[in-house]
Parts: structure tokens; C-alpha cells; sequence
């Protein structure tokens, strides 16, 4: 079942209260953040409406338990999570990248020097549970996709969308955006 515009409207208000793992920001802050820069760097909406949406597996998931918010110790796959609620309303320049953006952690890290260093203590944790960094066949195969170099750039500003009380555009404008990019 798809959901609505009204849907995700709705859902990132109310469950993106919520904090976002074991960051210093709440989902929503996250999403917006991670929107926000797309935007600022130029990216077309429909890669600023992924990096909006690009969490929105957490918030679809069962809830954890207080411990596991913490300190996961399985990969929830929230990537996966999302795609078959927005398939159907958004298009695959949006779906994609979401669907990537953890590969591209992973491809990153094994293809830039420096970049796991890079990671916040909570995202270093959370790639070894998605299998952590790509072998060289794997990088190789993830480039070659469609929308690879999208979920790159979403993936840096997934990276950096984690500072508390950062200034951005509120949701009704993202919330706007998508509804362009859904319309088509």
C-alpha cells in the first residue's frame, strides 16, 4: 500500500520527534537537514525530496527497544523499508537514491581514504552491521547503477546533516517540493 503525500507529511511530523539513533539531532532535524543541503549544493528536487526521505525506514519500522535505539546490534535494512510505501507516488530519481544510500556508505568507505574516520561514532557502528565497506567488485558494480553518483552525494549529506539547532527550510517547503516532484 502506497502512501499519501498526506501520509508522509504526517509521519515525518509525528514520529520524526523522535531522536535519530544515537545522534544529537531528532529524525525530523535529520531529514531536514539532509534536504537542506541537497538544496543548497543545487541538486534537482527530486535528489533534495531523497535526501528528505531518505531515513523514512526508520520511521516505518517497528519500534526498538530502548537499547536497541542505542546500540543497535542488528541492521534494521531502512533503506529496503520505505521503497514499497513511496513506489507508485514518487519516481525512481527519488527511490533510488534512497534505496543507495547505505550501499554508497559502504562503496565510499572503501574507495576514499579518510572517509570512515570521517563517519559520526553511530554511523561507523551502523556500517559494520550493514556488512561494511565494499570490496573492489562490489564499488565496481555499485558505480555502474543508475542514480550510484546521486546516492553518493546524498550519502555526504546524510553525513553531514547531524548538527544540532542547524537553520533550514521548514517541512511545508520540502513538503511543497515533493509534491512537484510526485506530480511529475
Amino acid at each position: 500500500m502506497s502512501l499519501t503525500l498526506s501520509d508522509i507529511a504526517l509521519l515525518l511530523t509525528e514520529q520524526g520527534q523522535k531522536q535519530y539513533g544515537r545522534e544529537a539531532v531528532s529524525q525530523l532535524d535529520h531529514a531536514l537537514q539532509c534536504a537542506h543541503l541537497a538544496e543548497d549544493a543545487g541538486e534537482t528536487p527530486a535528489t533534495v525530496v531523497a535526501a528528505l526521505l531518505h531515513d523514512l525506514g526508520h520511521l516505518l519500522a517497528p519500534s526498538a527497544s530502548v537499547h536497541e535505539a542505542r546500540a543497535p546490534r542488528h541492521d534494521d535494512l531502512h533503506q529496503y523499508v520505505a521503497l514499497p510505501f513511496l513506489r507508485g507516488v514518487l519516481p525512481d530519481a527519488v527511490l533510488e537514491p534512497i534505496r543507495m544510500h547505505v550501499d554508497a556508505k559502504r562503496y565510499l568507505c572503501a574507495m576514499e581514504g579518510g572517509y570512515w574516520a570521517s563517519l559520526s561514532p553511530a554511523s561507523q557502528h551502523s556500517l559494520a552491521l550493514q556488512g561494511g565497506p565494499y570490496e573492489l567488485v562490489e564499488c565496481a558494480q555499485f558505480a555502474q547503477q543508475p542514480f550510484a553518483q546521486e546516492a553518493i552525494r546524498l550519502r555526504r549529506y546524510d553525513d553531514l546533516a547531524k548538527v544540532p539547532g542547524r537553520a533550514t527550510q521548514g517541512l511545508p517547503h520540502y513538503l511543497a517540493l515533493m509534491a512537484g516532484v510526485a506530480a511529475g
